[in-house]
């Protein structure tokens, strides 16, 4: 560090902005209305400094945050230094630095004696933002202008008073304006939170040395990153991935990277992916590049910081007109499913570079359910369930189970929320048996969901993938097994495409079966004891056991014969 930045002051600083941060997304979470930003926790936070770029980021959404350059940049551009304590900035374009329509940005200025001294930034998926369907977020639309309220770079806020006419053209598209109107309130109360906590830490080191150590946060990341790229495998590194497919068409969609490591920097190639696309699964720039930070941010060993500093390590290079950076208007409501997908691609890539520290592919993503319609009393309303599943297999213990994906921090909706406040009745909520990919070290089970539906005239929306395409084990591990989708009508059960967008009737029930993680390392490795256990828990079956590991399991204990196994193992 230089000789301006004392250590100790600038650790005291760091833990400071963290903790200012974390209290911002901790209000959110208090004062939020709508179950996909209270329970589901699907939200972000952030803190940046006088020039756009942040310098703290809250334990939320990680996918969301690497795309606030882009929208910041076009705040900025608008509004320049016309800004005022008070003001409140919204944006959810996706062509002017959003990510899909229903994840609304808010930036909040932070003034210091008369100067603006950083912002407060809070990202919301809200529940509905009008457009065709209910939820705003059917990966069947075909172009943007049929996803919901577009908003530009507007203020909601000016000088701390809410401009009441935006305000009612927001309530008067959207299905449910006491939810989004609620939400839109609290990320202003959260910015408020922020900006009150960054005031006392400017009154305690005054402005010029609260400058030096922001900045000194952003060199301090970087320099941990290039120092550990330092240490990497030179060379490019390729891997490639697929989307089963759009929901219009059975063509898969391919995610093609190549990752080349400098000698302090990485570069990112995604030349070769797919073109733009029919469906609204088209990724937009800003939303690949946040997914590409990530990706490397968790390859990396050290603990570095979450904040710009790491973003300047990566130069990311997507053609224009392709699924990961669509020309408009193309439609990019369910762009999460491809955001995944280029998570799995890099870490396929990653794992030749630091293959003691990645894992086998997850779940896929979390899987989307959205059931809308009006209940009894003629009351609308409209459900929006994510479901979060498994990690794969890892280099050192099995995948974990039941947890949002590693490129998220969602959360899955507690049953009783969903049916004391929505028609409908959660019959399933459990791990489902053998759907994990075998290895030394097995990815863990996904996640079996099942809705009866208590209403009449509802409108199913269901986004999943990795039917055709499963989970990739590393190192010898085998894929997991793939998803499913079930509808029970009049006591007969059909299989349901990846994507689906139909009207299901009363006492229906729906069923969503997600694929567990990909293994890691070679199946036959896995010690007898792990196997005993996962039989006698009900996780893995005798028959699973006998295939995948070439093992004799008593289905009722679990205890192997080593007799058996090792005549099972030496036959041809």
């Amino acid at each position: 560090m230089s000789r301006a930045i004392d250590p100790i002051t600038f650790a005291v600083v760091k833990n400071a902005m963290d903790s200012i941060v974390d209290e911002v997304a901790y209000t959110v979470l208090r004062t939020a209305r709508s179950e996909i930003v209270k329970d589901v926790m699907d939200y972000s936070a952030a803190i940046c400094d006088r020039h756009g770029q942040m310098i703290a980021q809250a334990k939320t959404i990680a996918l969301h945050l690497g795309a606030i350059p882009e929208a910041m940049a076009e705040v900025r551009k608008r509004y320049g230094d016309s800004l005022q304590p008070g003001d409140a900035v919204i944006v959810n374009d996706p062509y002017q630095g959003g990510m899909h329509l229903p994840d609304i940005f808010m930036f909040v200025p932070f003034f210091y004696q008369g100067e603006i001294e950083g912002f407060c930034v809070v990202i919301c998926h809200h529940t509905d933002v009008g457009g065709r369907v209910p939820g705003s977020n059917a990966s069947d639309s075909t172009e943007i202008y049929q996803e919901g309220l577009r908003i530009p770079v507007l203020k909601l806020y000016e000088a701390g008073q809410v401009n009441e006419t935006i305000e009612r053209v927001i309530a008067q598209n959207v299905r449910v304006p006491d939810r989004v109107l609620g939400d839109l309130r609290a990320q202003y109360a959260a910015c408020a939170v922020g900006v009150r906590e960054l005031g006392k830490l400017l009154d305690r080191y005054g402005r010029e040395a609260a400058r030096s150590y922001f900045a000194e946060l952003l060199d301090y990341a970087e320099r941990l990153t290039r120092d550990e790229i330092r240490r990497w495998p030179k060379g490019t590194f390729t891997f490639e991935d697929f989307i089963d497919d759009d929901g219009l068409s059975d063509a898969p969609i391919p995610i093609r990277v190549a990752v080349t490591v400098h000698e302090d920097h990485v570069s990112v190639d995604y030349t070769g992916s797919s073109p733009q696309v029919r469906a609204a699964i088209n990724s937009t720039l800003s939303y690949t590049k946040s997914c590409t930070y990530l990706s490397v941010r968790c390859a990396l060993k050290g603990d570095v910081p979450n904040n710009a500093g790491v973003f300047r390590c990566i130069e990311v290079t997507v053609p224009e007109g392709t699924v990961l950076n669509p020309v408009s208007p193309a439609a990019v409501a369910a762009r999460a499913l491809t955001g995944y997908r280029v998570f799995d691609a890099m870490l396929g890539a990653l794992a030749q570079v630091v293959p003691d520290h990645v894992p086998a592919a997850g779940e896929g993503g979390n899987t989307v359910v959205c059931l809308s319609g009006k209940k009894d009393s003629g009351e609308g309303y409209i459900i929006v369930d994510m479901i979060c599943g498994a990690w794969g297999g890892r280099p050192k213990s099995d995948g974990i189970e039941a947890i949002t994906n590693a490129s998220q921090n969602l959360s899955n909706t507690p049953v009783e929320t969903l049916e004391a406040q929505h028609p409908v009745r959660v019959e399933a909520y459990e791990l489902a048996a053998d759907t994990c990919g075998a290895g030394r070290y097995r990815g863990g089970l996904g996640i079996r969901r099942s809705y009866r539906v208590l209403g009449d005239d509802v409108l199913l929306q269901l986004r999943a993938d990795r039917m055709k395409f499963r989970p990739y084990g590393l190192q010898g591990g085998l894929p997991a097994q793939p998803a499913q989708n079930l509808l029970e009508h009049a006591g007969s059960v059909q299989a349901l495409p990846s994507k689906v967008g139909r009207q299901i009737a009363r006492n229906d029930l729906v069923t969503h079966i997600q694929p567990g993680g990909g293994g890691f390392g070679d199946p036959l490795a896995r010690q007898f004891e792990e196997l005993e256990q996962d039989v006698w828990d009900h996780k893995l079956s005798a028959a699973f056991v006998r295939e995948h590991y070439r093992a004799v399991a008593d289905p009722r204990t679990g205890k192997i014969d080593r007799e058996k196994t090792a005549a099972l193992r030496a036959a041809p």
